[in-house]
């Protein structure tokens, strides 16, 4: 895996350290049902597709496609092999969904098919899989008009069965092109160790003729593959085709180009060097020793501290250690020294007392922690009845043995390979890499329907909403909204299955296997007078919850969240819950 080269940067400005809890609310959601006049399209999985990726690729797979060019618009493909749309304008007289294309009948005699897939590439373009390995471009019109005929301008058979997970469309040089991903999980007959599968992704570059006049055939104008061992959280082109983001437990790395095998680069050697620096820390405070060149003074100092940011360096030299903190502190009763002419000693207060850093530096890793003689202690105290040699060494605490099956899905976190990563769409290298190892994937959500679709990850209990902007290379991914504590409730939900939020955030919305909903709104203001009891203080605001349960014993196929409204599909209905009135 590359290193990490990249932090992200919070916005202190969206988090709200005073949130307390959501409050649930009584308040009825209006609930409206579309029967349907066949069951969905639904693929079930096959022996032969046991293993975890395969339920990660097609178990798990959201049959339900929103329209973020057409507000409240929902596309599925249903059993007879038709392309349904739903537009939700009145709804107490929603109607049935209304046929816009048909994939076909002879897609269904496949015997490794998968559920077809359908990606909305632009207002008036979109790309279809039928599920058995055939690929087709369609020129779609206004969706908004119901006269307009769907056109397929390009179909093409391209291998093994897949499912599409993004495209994007753009125009360089009077050539219209579109931008395809498409993901596989193939056998590995060369592979002795673990499931013998591995999981490939083939970014397809079809291109004809762009703007009046005469069109030219739309053709496979570049064909890039990327191998790795796990199902990517996140996928998508870069919308003028100039790179590719990947959010992944395993790395991915480019394997072939146009049929033939990109050369691997030769493995980097990590050069072993001494730490720049040792912290330690307690509840209130964290130490810093930073190592200084020989003859260093007072006076040869640079030292800039701010709440959030800290460098400490050598004048004319570049700075020893630099960047954001892991949390706030009180620059003002921060203070550093000298020690020895050979190392400066940093104390910083903590803002918020209480809370134990796992880093001082987002993303720095060049620096030790030094655990206190008392902090090992108090740890080794704690960790006795785990350790001993008998089932419970410690018989004075009532407390049993340490069972993995009773920890909490909040208890654990990815594995540190988990990393976001941008590819450079000529070099087929990384270029940003950032280590997500301490932030669980959430969920992905299309805001702007002209940029890369949002990414939903959990920092601490919270759940930040990242923008990716591949403009700008020094600042490529931006928190733009936040979810207070949904990190952490969504771990309590067992048998969660969708989650997603509304593009203007409003509100984020969770979804289990079977009837219930969940649905937790952005802090309010309320009309009446509440104070805190505890703290004795006045309430301004609320966030609510709110729990759907649906009349179906179906399991759940879909889930899509608009501004206003919450879609669910089940086999043989379409629910409608009217979440916002706006």
């Amino acid at each position: 895996m590359a290193a990490a080269n990249y932090t992200l940067k919070v916005n202190r400005d969206l988090l709200d350290p005073n949130f307390e809890s959501y409050r649930l609310s009584l308040d009825p959601i209006p609930t409206y049902t579309v029967d349907l006049d066949a069951a969905v399209e639904e693929v079930q999985l096959k022996d032969a597709q046991y293993t975890l990726e395969h339920m990660r690729a097609f178990g798990m797979y959201n049959y339900l496609h929103l329209d973020p060019w057409y507000q409240d618009s929902v596309l599925f493909v249903d059993r007879r092999g038709r392309v349904l749309s739903l537009t939700a304008t009145l709804d107490t007289a929603l109607g049935k969904p209304r046929e816009v294309f048909s994939i076909g009948s002879e897609s269904n005699r496949s015997e490794n098919r998968l559920c077809a897939s359908l990606s909305l590439t632009s207002a008036t373009w979109a790309v279809l899989s039928d599920g058995s390995g055939r690929l087709d471009l369609i020129r779609t019109g206004k969706r908004g008009d119901a006269h307009m005929k769907w056109e397929v301008l390009f179909s093409e058979r391209l291998g093994e069965p897949f499912t599409v997970l993004h495209s994007a469309a753009h125009v360089q040089a009077g050539v219209h092109a579109v931008e395809l991903l498409l993901l596989r999980v193939q056998k590995e007959p060369q592979e002795t160790q673990g499931s013998g599968y591995s999981v490939s992704l083939e970014w397809v570059t079809v291109g004809g003729a762009a703007g009046p006049g005469p069109e030219k055939k739309y053709e496979v104008r570049k064909r890039r593959v990327l191998r790795g061992k796990s199902v990517p959280d996140y996928a998508a082109v870069e919308p003028r085709g100039r790179g590719l983001m990947l959010a992944s437990e395993k790395p991915f790395v480019f394997t072939q180009v146009d049929g033939r095998p990109v050369e691997q680069p030769p493995p980097v050697e990590v050069e072993q060097t001494d730490p720049l620096y040792f912290w330690q820390q307690t509840a209130e405070d964290v130490t810093v020793c930073v190592r200084l060149p020989e003859g260093v003074g007072r006076e040869d100092v640079s030292f800039r501290l701010t709440a959030d940011n800290v460098s400490v360096g050598v004048r004319g030299l570049p700075p020893l250690l630099e960047g954001q903190l892991y949390a706030p502190v009180e620059p003002e009763a921060s203070a550093w020294v000298i020690r020895n002419h050979k190392s400066l000693e940093v104390t910083l207060q903590k803002l918020r007392e209480g809370p134990m850093w796992p880093e001082l530096v987002l993303g720095n890793r060049r620096g030790e922690f030094v655990m206190s003689d008392e902090q090992a202690a108090l740890i080794h105290d704690r960790l006795t009845h785990l350790t001993s040699e008998e089932l419970n060494g410690n018989p004075d605490r009532d407390k049993p043995a340490c069972n993995s099956q009773e920890l909490e899905d909040c208890d654990g976190f990815p594995e540190d390979s988990f990393s976001l990563t941008y590819f450079d769409g000529e070099s087929l290298r990384p270029t940003q890499v950032v280590n997500l190892g301490g932030h669980q994937y959430l969920f992905t959500v299309q805001v702007d329907p002209s940029a890369m679709p949002c990414l939903c990850l959990r920092h601490d209990v919270d759940a930040l909403v990242w923008q990716p902007r591949p403009d700008r290379p020094g600042d490529m991914w931006e928190h733009i909204a936040t979810f207070n504590a949904l990190g952490y409730v969504q771990a309590s939900k067992r048998d969660k299955k969708f989650s997603t939020c509304a593009p203007d955030f409003s509100y984020a919305a969770l979804g289990e296997c079977l009837r219930r909903a969940f649905i937790y709104r952005q802090p309010a203001p309320v009309d009446t007078v509440l104070f805190n009891r505890k703290q004795g203080r006045q309430v301004g605001q609320v966030a609510k919850q709110q729990v759907a349960s649906l009349d179906s014993d179906t399991p759940v196929l879909g889930f899509r969240a608009s501004n206003e409204r919450l879609f669910i599909l089940t086999s043989s209905r379409l629910f409608v819950l009217k979440v916002n009135n706006n």
